[in-house]
């Protein structure tokens, strides 16, 4: 049995459409994946053969020129398939930095070949090891030569580099100390990774524990065309959180389907282990964690399309795209304790896939921005409470 949400998000056609795609990768596709340390190619080209990764690509440009309410329920439902997103996410919130702030020139010259994967656009290059989520203290810098500018630093926890042609990088034009605000002097480029690789960006891998590609990057004297700056010189930590906002919404969408998916696994299993003469599912301390998941997912939910409406319109939507990240993360996690503990021991066995998906969806407890920062978020910009930091 699949557990319904009792929210009418009028989005049947496409969910129907991807599940059916999902459902020729069935958790075994998943499972060997995730066993092998692998990247799901076969499926992320299905993805984008049959347009879902070229959603968020106006018409005009090869497109279906949806919203990302369209685009999270794309990623929320590979997620609740028993998929991980996290395999092609990038490319969805990584577009919007693009569109939003690309020149005419550049969007003509990117977006026609993304749309039909002939280009991958999935990988953001901004944390680096000394500075974590304080974006305006990065240290890479990009100084202007003539038509190019040379970069020179480090990045860390930047995924799917080995699967991406372009890559969004942000780095400071103007030092820390020549700038009026922190958050000035911060330009956004267009890096082609293949070129990058061959002249001056090195790339290695993080082993991590969940299978999630993710690299330390680290540019010595690395040549870029002026002409893949992307708007403004010294405009880019604006230019970056059209991006950061949309990966929080669309990472909360996955963590929906997470936890959708622990829901209909767990609620099935507890109807049909009898243990001392009776069904688990009958007792209290049981029923009771799950259906507070159930709940706060619901919840998480609601803030979720509310997000996404105030993104597609234009609005601001900085406090939503965090509080939509913490409780779905959150609601996630908490379905993931109970599907596993209620399961015992099989929760373990990698057969039943539980251990994975609780594995995946734990990450985002940190990432892409940890749970307390959202919270110093909220306690400054919507409360009005003095600056923790």
């Amino acid at each position: 049995m699949t557990m319904r949400s009792t929210i009418n998000t009028n989005f049947e056609e496409i969910r129907e459409a991807v599940r059916a795609l999902c459902a020729a990768f069935p958790p075994e596709y998943h499972r060997n994946i995730d066993e092998q340390r692998g990247y799901p190619e076969a499926f992320v080209e299905a993805l984008t053969k049959d347009g879902w990764m070229a959603a968020l690509i106006p018409e005009d440009y090869g497109g279906s020129g949806l919203g990302l309410s369209e685009a999270s329920v794309i990623m929320e439902e590979i997620n609740r398939s028993g998929g991980n997103s996290g395999a092609c996410h990038g490319q969805m919130y990584n577009m919007n930095t693009l569109l939003r702030h690309g020149s005419e020139a550049q969007k003509r010259s990117y977006l026609p070949k993304i749309a039909t994967g002939e280009l991958r656009l999935q990988s953001m290059g901004v944390t680096e090891p000394t500075t974590g989520t304080d974006t305006t203290k990065i240290k890479t810098s990009a100084v202007k030569k003539g038509d190019r500018y040379v970069v020179n630093g480090q990045k860390v926890w930047i995924s799917r580099v080995q699967h991406s042609d372009l890559m969004i990088l942000l780095a400071r034009t103007t030092p820390i100390d020549q700038v009026a605000k922190k958050s000035e002097g911060l330009s956004i480029f267009l890096v082609d990774v293949a070129e990058a690789i061959k002249s001056g960006m090195d790339v290695k891998p993080i082993r991590n524990m969940v299978n999630h590609e993710t690299n330390e990057l680290f540019f010595d004297d690395l040549e870029i065309p002026a002409d893949n700056l992307i708007g403004e010189e010294g405009q880019g930590f604006k230019y970056i959180l059209t991006g950061l906002n949309a990966e929080r919404i669309l990472i909360g969408a996955e963590c929906i389907g997470d936890g959708y998916w622990f829901i209909d696994k767990v609620s099935t299993y507890a109807k049909d282990r009898v243990v001392f003469g009776r069904p688990i599912g009958q007792n209290q301390g049981v029923q009771f964690p799950i259906a507070e998941s159930f709940i706060e997912i619901e919840a998480a939910n609601l803030m979720r399309f509310h997000a996404c409406a105030l993104f597609d319109a234009g609005k601001a939507c900085g406090a939503e795209a965090n509080m939509t990240k913490y409780l779905a993360a959150k609601a996630s996690w908490e379905a993931a304790n109970a599907c596993i503990q209620f399961h015992g021991g099989f929760g373990f066995a990698a057969d039943y896939d539980i251990e994975r998906k609780f594995r995946e969806t734990r990450l985002y407890q940190v990432a892409p921005i940890s749970t307390n920062l959202i919270l110093s978020y909220v306690a400054e910009h919507v409360l009005g409470l003095p600056r923790s930091f």
